[in-house]
């Protein structure tokens, strides 16, 4: 199934379980008039898995039907698909029939990629198992095919903590990249191997990351029994402290010399000031001496002279 089979659907739940557990998938329905019925298909060679009409006739799929039940509830229909097998794995198609004009109209709606994972080892192989990078940084994770399959696609799924599609390679290296990595994820493709690219990495993305592939002549997606689980670490804080308060106490030091050699300018300034006041006074004491010792100079030739 290509990506491009999928731009009319609403939406894509992802869900991934290990062999043996039970998994539930929600199809909601118009609940209008004119309704028919609903199917639950699968896209990897394509069946009806269950078909459940308007007034609760049902039919499903033989080979699950000891393992399939369900339930309307209010205008939705939940399929429980019991002790899920690694068959399981496939990517789930909910589609509603209506009656328009005589004709049966099909409306696609949710997306459901099941994810079943097998406890012995597989057809797909997947490294590294962990990674705990920083914030910022980037990581490779290789998806492998055992030598004697070929693929039709490849997707990398997160599969937990937010379920979406990370990444879908065609057999002929058509591409797409979901918005959770857009402009932050590149690969290269071999004949057997992907490597991806994961750049830029944020706190969000801790999740585990599963390589799936749609092989030639098979009617199920091949999962990675172990996924890669990658958390990022906050990026440490320490010594982004250590250099503030480095700054903060080099500003104190600068701040304290300005300071002081402010108070040392103001402090010549002022004795400069206070000896060139002393200075003038001292002459204009003797100049006031000298001035009142010729007036009386003046006085006395003025008197002789009369």
């Amino acid at each position: 199934m290509s990506p491009k089979s999928e731009e009319n659907e609403q939406s894509t739940d992802i869900i991934s379980v290990w062999e043996g557990d039970s998994i539930s998938i929600t199809c909601s329905m118009k609940g209008s008039e004119n309704e028919v019925g609903t199917y639950l298909t699968t896209s990897i060679q394509p069946v009806n898995v269950i078909y459940v009409s308007k007034q609760n006739t049902s039919y499903i799929l033989p080979a699950l039907a000891n393992r399939t039940t369900y339930s309307k509830e209010g205008r939705n229909l939940r399929i429980i698909l019991h002790d899920v097998q690694e068959s399981d794995s496939n990517i789930y198609l909910c589609t509603e029939f209506i009656k328009n004009k005589g004709r049966h109209k099909k409306l696609n709606g949710k997306t459901t990629i099941v994810v079943v994972k097998a406890k012995s080892s597989g057809v797909v192989e997947q490294s590294p198992l962990y990674v705990n990078p920083q914030q910022g940084q980037s990581i490779n994770i290789t998806c492998a095919l055992k030598s004697s399959h070929e693929d039709e696609g490849i997707y990398l799924l997160k599969t937990h903590v937010q379920p979406e599609k990370v990444l879908y390679i065609s057999s002929q290296n058509a591409s797409t990249i979901f918005p959770a990595f857009a402009n932050r994820l590149e690969y290269s493709k071999g004949e057997k191997k992907i490597v991806i690219t994961l750049h830029n990495l944020q706190k969000n993305d801790s999740d585990i990351y599963v390589c799936a592939g749609v092989l030639k002549n098979s009617s199920f997606l091949s999962v990675s029994r172990s996924g890669t689980m990658m958390l990022i670490k906050e990026v440490e804080q320490t010594d982004c402290s250590n250099s503030l308060w480095g700054i903060y106490g080099l500003t104190i030091v600068v701040v304290l010399l300005f300071s002081a050699l402010i108070c040392c300018t103001l402090y010549r300034v002022n004795m400069k000031k206070y000896f060139q006041k002393r200075k003038p006074n001292a002459v204009y004491e003797d100049m006031s001496y000298s001035s009142r010792r010729n007036t009386l100079v003046r006085t006395n030739t003025y008197s002789t002279s009369n």
